[in-house]
């Protein structure tokens, strides 16, 4: 009995360390089994492959790419099972750097290398499922796709004597069918990745390491192969050390999955439409604040933009190291990408403010295209930190007029909200030194300080010393809607 879509891939040679070839193709084929540990096979149980399986009618699983969480945690996942020579040599990596991984491996080399699964899950290691052999589950009619997933299971189970959970194709493809055959055989997720590594063979190391560099996110899911896959090796340790650099920690997929938090729709928000389209804006009031007028001399640090895990995650240590809350204006096309890390500037108690959704300068724009930009970032970013902002809007470059200024209140934004304080600390040429003595030359009581957190700039490199001579001369820090007292 043959089940369509099934190729297998084994070698002659692989079956010379085991039963004879035809014994254990038809153990997998009709039966899901493999090798028992005492030589012995169980007898076969035949699936009902020969009637047709009625496409499942309830809710599919979930698709995952990353795992929606604060928790400074990523997982690295591999596909496939490689042949001994290169498997070894990976998990005693893995040892060395004590990392545990998720290993996605397809039924067939499962059935064809029992020991290698022994040795994964003996190791610590969490085995999924990667689908029975390399063939694209989207090019299968639902049937197939459902025994695929069925008897790769069944193997896996009886290798490890867990069910898998989670289902990964070979190409991280998948259609609806895959997420209800999945659902069909009590499969929670099926897993693609945020960082794929699968073919980057040929690329510079360098262009490599950006890539991971900008992509690593709390919450992510790092995907290589182990099969075919000669820098595997150089790509663990890339990965490894990346990820230490930004002070994350690699765990299994089911450890990263436990810290998920909840994440409601947009609309079970409250806020959510404190900001709407508007175009009667002819006379919306609006009020601009540049600093604070007040003699106590407090003040606010304010950052502008988006930037990576890396450098932000590095800003937020660094206030709450100094017990300093400070306010965020995003731009928000990050948090759309990102939102983990918007959501952990707004646990660690910051202000999150509105920056327009791709950073236009809007004196350029129609107030259709303004209002646009507004709401859509207010949206994004309600849904990224499931809050409503601090309703404060901040326009990038600090280019406004008055009619752009009633455009945007009329939406719902009616603070306008500047500073007196600017370092251009953006211009990468404007060193830590420039920064610091921009700052104690221009700050007085009530002022706002604008600063920027996008990477590669020397603004942490001064802000700890700025902090510091601001403190000596009697400041003290609090966010801009504290020191404007403004009413949410």
């Amino acid at each position: 009995m043959k089940i369509p879509g099934l190729t297998t891939r084994l070698s002659p040679l692989g079956w010379k360390s085991k039963l004879s070839l035809v014994l254990l193709c038809l153990c997998i084929i009709l039966s899901g089994c493999s090798q028992s540990g005492d030589g012995a096979n169980p007898p076969p149980v035949v699936p009902s492959t020969e009637q047709p399986i009625e496409r499942y009618t309830g809710e599919p699983s979930e698709q995952i790419s990353y795992v929606y969480t604060t928790m400074r945690e990523l997982s690295l996942t591999f596909n496939g099972l490689a042949e001994r020579d290169e498997l070894m040599p990976l998990l005693d990596a893995l040892d060395r750097y004590k990392v545990k991984a998720t290993f996605f491996v397809p039924g067939i080399r499962a059935a064809e290398e029992p020991d290698l699964v022994h040795e994964i899950a003996a190791r610590g290691h969490q085995i999924e499922n990667n689908a029975l052999d390399g063939t694209d589950l989207t090019e299968l009619q639902y049937n197939q796709i459902y025994h695929q997933l069925r008897l790769t299971n069944e193997i896996l189970e009886r290798e490890t004597t867990v069910k898998p959970k989670y289902i990964r194709t070979r190409s991280g493809s998948f259609s609806d069918d895959v997420r209800l055959a999945a659902a069909h055989l009590g499969m929670e997720a099926v897993i693609t990745y945020s960082i794929n590594l699968q073919s980057w063979n040929g690329d510079a190391a360098s262009k490599v390491e950006d890539y991971v560099m900008t992509n690593i996110t709390r919450g992510g899911i790092i995907a290589l192969n182990t099969e075919n896959n000669p820098d595997l090796l150089k790509s663990l340790e890339m990965v490894i050390t990346s990820v230490q650099k930004v002070g994350y920690s690699l765990v299994p997929l089911n450890r990263l999955l436990e810290y998920k938090h909840e994440r409601k729709p947009l609309e079970q928000i409250d806020g959510y439409d404190a900001a709407k389209i508007n175009p009667d804006y002819g006379n919306a009031e609006y009020e601009v604040i540049y600093k604070a007028d007040r003699n106590d001399k407090q003040i606010a640090l304010t950052f502008d933009d988006w930037g990576t895990d890396y450098t932000v995650t590095r800003l937020l240590d660094l206030l709450k190291e100094e017990n300093i809350k400070a306010s965020f204006f995003l731009r928000g096309n990050g948090p759309e990408r990102n939102p983990n890390l918007a959501r952990a500037i707004a646990e660690d108690g910051h202000d999150v403010a509105n920056h327009t959704y791709s950073h236009p300068v809007i004196t350029n724009l129609s107030p259709e295209e303004i209002q646009e930009e507004v709401v859509k970032a207010h949206q994004v970013i309600t849904e990224a930190i499931q809050q409503k902002p601090v309703m404060m809007f901040r326009p990038p470059t600090g280019a406004f007029d008055e009619e752009t200024a009633k455009i945007v209140a009329a939406t719902g934004y009616r603070t306008i909200a500047m500073y007196d304080v600017t370092t251009l600390d953006w211009d990468r040429s404007n060193d830590a030194d420039h920064i610091v003595k921009t700052i104690m030359e221009n700050t007085e009581s009530g002022s706002v300080i604008l600063l920027h957190i996008l990477d590669g700039l020397h603004t942490l490199e001064a802000l700890p010393t700025a902090i510091q001579k601001l403190r000596d001369q009697g400041y003290t820090f609090v966010k801009m809607s504290e020191l404007v007292d403004l009413q949410s």
